[in-house]
């Protein structure tokens, strides 16, 4: 599973670990990506998305129909 919201588009972030002797290593800041399932009433079916916490919670704002058109809208294959 790529670490990529759909809704979103949120990707890693990528930093540096500091020691305590202040060498530094690279380090990579993954979002919080989860598989989720929604039923898409204006299609009669389910749908599964990989998403994003914020993402999550801005379709429980907006709406799943009102997300996916705008999904679509940017191209996105659902």
């Amino acid at each position: 599973m790529s670490a990529r919201c759909q809704l979103t588009g949120r990707t890693p972030g990528f930093g540096n670990n500091i020691s305590h002797s202040h060498r530094r290593t690279r380090r990579r800041f993954d979002p919080n990506i989860q598989r989720k399932r929604y039923w898409l009433p204006g299609e009669g079916r389910h749908i599964r998305l990989t998403l994003s916490a914020k993402g999550i919670k801005a379709i429980d704002a907006m709406g799943i129909e009102r997300a996916v058109a705008k999904m679509r809208a940017r191209g996105e294959k659902i």
